[in-house]
């Protein structure tokens, strides 16, 4: 049996185009000059993320203790961070709301972590065609 050696990508093929993607959502598809698919990236990611704010969606913060705590809060916090620019903004200029009871506003925490969520996806994307994995 054969075993085929894989070269893997130099990391200056893909690090520009996932930091760039993870700091603008379809920032990477942009460099790429993917701009069909960057521009419904960024559409995509901001909406969520502004209804997120609008719904007035709480950031997590990393929490530990049991488990479950741990695995939601620290994965909330991923998914938030993983906004990229627009999560940095949003912190940077004050926004913080309180958890509180209600369907809007769970709602709209939903869509801040979704927002990220879609930009790691993206993230993944853009690399699989800077390393030539994809078209």
């Amino acid at each position: 049996m054969a075993t085929a050696q894989t070269k893997s990508p130099s990391i200056g093929t893909w690090a520009p185009v996932v930091g760039l993607g993870w700091l603008i959502p379809g920032g990477g598809h942009f460099l790429l000059k993917r701009t069909g698919r960057g521009t419904l990236l960024l559409v995509s990611v901001l909406s969520m993320f502004l209804l997120g704010l609008m719904m007035r969606g709480a950031m997590f913060q990393p929490q530990t203790g049991d488990i479950l705590t741990t695995i939601i809060y620290c994965g909330g916090f991923i998914g938030d961070l993983a906004s990229g620019l627009l999560y940095l903004l949003a912190t940077w200029l004050g926004y913080a709301q309180p958890d509180v009871a209600g369907h809007v506003h769970d709602y709209g925490t939903k869509f801040l972590v979704g927002a990220g969520l879609i930009n790691i996806l993206a993230m993944v994307d853009a690399y699989e065609i800077a390393v030539g994995k994809k078209d």
